[in-house]
């Protein structure tokens, strides 16, 4: 790589490189989505989405062993009414899933994040169900 001075440089970085989306916790999070849309039908959209989203909210969430909601938390959000909406609904589902061969070694739980994708009537898609558009 070569700086604006034209001087190469390289890039070390302390952090290990990501590892590669799961296809398990991929399903898992579908699984859990469409939870979500079914105990929230009143709050979710179909079709396209729209060009310009009016708010995008990205939940952190925690479920343990046993399929229970342990955390839920806002990880990035511009909108505090659509950070409300989406955390309301994340919560009234009650119990999730058990994420089965999901846990690492001496872990009692899962963490991964859901991006709820809003309209301008603070109706949502999620991501992991939207699919490409």
């Amino acid at each position: 790589m070569v700086s604006l001075t034209g001087r190469a440089f390289e890039s070390k970085s302390s952090q290990p490189a990501a590892a590669p989306p799961s296809p398990q916790l991929d399903a898992y999070k579908t699984e859990v989505a469409q939870q979500v849309v079914q105990h929230n039908p009143e709050r979710v959209f179909s079709g396209q989405l729209p060009d310009m989203l009016p708010a995008i909210v990205v939940l952190n969430v925690t479920v343990d062993k046993d399929g229970r909601l342990t955390d839920v938390a806002v990880q990035r959000s511009r909108d505090p009414d659509a950070s409300r909406v989406a955390l309301d609904s994340m919560r009234r589902i009650g119990t999730l899933p058990k994420p089965v061969n999901l846990l690492a070694n001496n872990s009692d739980s899962v963490t991964f994040s859901e991006t709820f994708l809003f309209d301008s009537q603070y109706r949502f898609q999620l991501r992991s169900l939207a699919g490409v558009q």
